[in-house]
């Protein structure tokens, strides 16, 4: 549990303590998500540092006492960075976590040397997914009661499981733990009327986008558009791969983020 900028957290960090070429990887999970169900994700990245943190409200960190935004949140995450000694970090997001990631970049780009954007969005200004599975997305019980996230997972993320592991769907449903109401609803406004996209052509990143072709809650060409708005950025389409693609698709994902984060500066550039 960590004390930033007004707020108590709980924090989690891998290998900060030994030594590595690469930088940290500040990761921003997706809405309601904990602490536990990215991470495999940092278990497998050995080769570098990780950092992420619950959203006030969900996993072990308390509720928001007022509402925030991706402002004051990216503010907060400086501060776990300053607290940590961390200078410059990669940044990925997955999902609600994309966009936080998309704001954090252009709100610190002097601490942010590149930026992986995963099954998420420009904002408001998204192409609306599958509606059975906003529905099912915005429902609270997806983390509450494994039942119905059992029942309805093809539904919320499709997806066909490429790793070929029948477990991993009830493994992820173990990990999650439930967000309190209030930290879901806080969640869920924070992003009222966000929207990256004017901003976005002046990104100096470089940017891997990674997107699931068969992605229920968030369309591939939501990717797209923010492929054609960010000059330096690149496209990775998982085929097969739904909203979960990091878990279903967990071994082709992690290869094209080392591709992507160890290629010599200005080699994303140069292709595009």
């Amino acid at each position: 549990m960590m004390d930033v900028g007004g707020r108590t957290l709980r924090v989690a960090h891998w290998r900060l303590d030994e030594p590595s070429d690469h930088p940290p990887l500040l990761f921003f999970n997706g809405i309601g998500a904990n602490i536990e169900a990215v991470a495999p994700l940092a278990e497998m990245l050995t080769e570098r540092g990780f950092v992420m943190f619950d959203m006030p409200g969900t996993g072990e960190s308390p509720d928001p006492t007022i509402p925030y935004n991706p402002f004051t949140m990216s503010w907060t995450a400086t501060q776990i960075l300053d607290h940590l000694g961390l200078e410059e970090v990669d940044v990925m997001g997955v999902s609600w976590g994309g966009a936080m990631a998309q704001h954090y970049a252009l709100q610190y780009p002097g601490r942010t040397r590149r930026l992986v954007l995963v099954a998420t969005t420009a904002g408001m200004l998204m192409v609306p997914g599958n509606p059975a599975a906003l529905t099912k997305m915005a429902n609270p019980r997806r983390y509450i009661d494994p039942k119905f996230m059992n029942e309805h997972f093809q539904t919320l993320y499709g997806g066909v499981d490429k790793d070929g592991a029948a477990h991993q769907k009830d493994d992820h449903i173990g990990r999650l733990k439930p967000p309190s109401p209030r930290g879901y609803f806080y969640q869920l406004i924070a992003m009222l009327g966000w929207t990256s996209l004017p901003a976005l052509p002046f990104m100096n990143k470089e940017v891997l986008i990674m997107m699931g072709d068969d992605d229920q809650i968030v369309p591939l060409v939501n990717g797209k558009i923010l492929n054609t708005a960010i000059r330096n950025s690149r496209l990775e389409v998982i085929e097969g791969g739904g909203h979960l693609f990091l878990l279903t698709h967990a071994d082709e994902s992690v290869a094209t983020l080392r591709k992507f984060l160890d290629a010599p500066d200005g080699e994303d550039r140069a292709a595009a």
